[in-house]
């Protein structure tokens, strides 16, 4: 008996991380091919900033944002008692995990808002592409997780992997604006070649 019940535990936990990974790729999909379809508007405004006040205030975003994955970071390795020395978990830190991710999330919208307005999902240059693409995948792994957080049945490894890329992909997304804007307009190992304006 003892081993029966896992076992009628792997079809629900397989269905569930099918939906969630069938959820990232409609997602990223979608949000690839509007940004695709949309023609750049360089004029766009981001809290009533444009050009580059507007790349300015999203780069000082972004950087508000990383710092913000990074407490994400450390409330799941204290909730999962990854963090040295830590034996007990209390019991706001779940839902200050759960309520720090709403707000992460909430405050990418403008910004992702005004790079699809002002730039749509643009692949011309290596810096660029990998900023629209990293983009599209940020809400697509959130698809995900939002998804994998209502199971019950995952295996241990799935939340804390999907966790884990979309610190990934925060950090990504900082290192291709922020640190681009910060850094003179260049970042290391990325080409600026074949770009013309910056999806902040």
């Amino acid at each position: 008996m003892s081993h029966a019940r896992p076992a009628l535990r792997r079809p629900e936990a397989g269905l569930a991380l099918a939906l969630a990974l069938a959820a990232a790729a409609a997602v990223f999909v979608a949000v690839f091919l509007f940004g695709r379809a949309n023609t750049p508007d360089y004029t766009a405004t981001l809290f009533g900033q444009a050009g580059a006040d507007a790349v300015r205030l999203k780069a000082q975003l972004a950087t508000g944002l990383l710092g913000m994955a990074a407490i994400q970071l450390l409330l799941a390795l204290w909730m999962y008692r990854r963090l040295p020395g830590v034996r007990q978990v209390p019991g706001p830190v779940p839902m200050t995990h759960r309520i720090g991710g709403v707000v992460l999330f909430a405050l990418t919208v403008p910004i992702a808002v005004h790079c699809v307005q002002a730039y749509g999902v643009q692949l011309s240059g290596s810096r660029v592409a990998v900023h629209s693409i990293a983009g599209c995948f940020f809400y697509g792994a959130f698809a995900a997780k939002v998804l994998l957080v209502q199971s019950r049945r995952l295996p241990g490894w799935a939340l804390p992997l999907a966790g884990g890329a979309l610190v990934v992909v925060v950090v990504v997304l900082w290192y291709t604006s922020a640190l681009w804007h910060f850094n003179g307009d260049s970042v290391p190992v990325l080409s600026l070649a074949y770009q013309h304006l910056p999806p902040g």
